[in-house]
């Protein structure tokens, strides 16, 4: 006797989405009991400020990037928008300029970067994704290098300063700026008509033109927001190091694919959410401060990073089967017909 339930779609759509990152977050819960019974200083409120506040790059970066991979694409140029982002940023501060406007216009800055450079040529010009944000992310990184003179920039700005370690109600303000962060990307993917959009242009983007939607628009204003949270991460940076370096590391856009593929959003586009990129970053996060206070060189870190992305890349295809047999199983539950289908 079948189950009566009229609309299983919500239900369904939900455990489906959610066994996509279960496998991560049970990993985290692990690996913070197996840190906290070995490791005497890792349940510190210390350590964990320390392991929340120096994820928080990581974290906002990854938000940004899920839409991106959500769409079917990918984000190389984080990394040098953020290296640009911050070094515009403190030009403006030591010019004089007012803290709160500077940061706004380093802001408008990284999404003017974001819509006509990458967003332009992948959604109006339709350039292969990856060709453009490889070419970004080189000619960004020497228009910083060429600006700066590779020379690092000292700024001791008092409300820069603060995001970086000035609290609120006990709890640093790099932390609240990652949960306002995580709540409207939230909002975003899941209860806009934008994110919609997003998800369909993953799944099929001639699919979504033909069904009215306008793809290069949705395309635009992902690698938008992508280079508005790279902006937001170089605040964080500039705020926590005190100064606005010019150098540029590869191994940021490497994590955040790892953070969003571990946390279950699909590399071919269509699946997943910030949740589980939430989970995934927290993960990396965990393991390298752990890793750390054990005394394993950040080389090593990098090693380990890096293995994890592979295993992400290459077990996604066998996780997103057998994620639809799953599915499957349980639509048959709500319509015995669907299963013969």
């Amino acid at each position: 006797m079948a189950i009566a339930n009229k609309n299983p779609t919500r239900l369904t759509q939900f455990v489906h989405n959610t066994e996509r990152y279960a496998a991560v977050v049970i990993i985290d819960v692990i690996l913070f009991i197996v840190f906290s019974t070995t490791l005497s200083g890792f349940l510190s409120v210390a350590n964990i400020s320390n392991l929340l506040t120096g994820s928080a790059v990581l974290w906002v970066v990854s938000l940004g990037m899920t839409l991106v991979v959500i769409s079917a694409g990918i984000d190389l140029t984080v990394a040098s928008q953020m290296g640009l982002s911050g070094y515009m940023l403190g030009t403006l501060l030591l010019g004089g300029m007012n803290s709160w406007l500077a940061i706004i216009v380093m802001l408008i800055f990284s999404a003017v970067c974001g819509a006509v450079v990458n967003g332009f040529l992948i959604g109006k010009a339709g350039l292969n994704f990856f060709v453009v944000t490889l070419g970004s992310m080189t000619a960004f990184t020497g228009i910083v290098n060429i600006w700066s003179g590779t020379q690092t920039l000292a700024v001791n700005d008092p409300v820069v300063s603060a995001i970086g370690y000035g609290q609120f109600v006990g709890i640093p303000i790099t932390i609240w700026v990652m949960i306002a962060t995580f709540f409207i990307a939230l909002y975003i993917q899941r209860w806009t008509y934008y994110g919609r959009d997003v998800y369909a242009v993953g799944g099929s983007i001639e699919a979504a033109r033909l069904s009215g939607i306008r793809t290069s628009r949705t395309l635009v204003g992902v690698y938008t927001i992508s280079a508005v949270c790279a902006g937001i991460a170089a605040l964080i940076e500039l705020g926590q190091l005190g100064a606005a370096s010019p150098r540029v590391t590869l191994v940021l856009p490497l994590q955040a694919a790892a953070a969003v593929l571990l946390g279950g959003t699909a590399f071919t586009g269509g699946v997943g959410g910030v949740i589980g990129t939430a989970a995934g970053v927290l993960f990396i996060g965990v393991l390298q401060n752990g890793l750390g206070l054990a005394g394993v060189s950040s080389y090593w870190q990098q090693v380990v990073t890096g293995i994890i992305l592979v295993l992400a890349v290459g077990l996604e295809p066998t996780r997103r089967k057998i994620g639809d047999i799953r599915h499957r199983r349980r639509l048959s539950i709500y319509d015995p017909d669907s299963s013969s289908t």
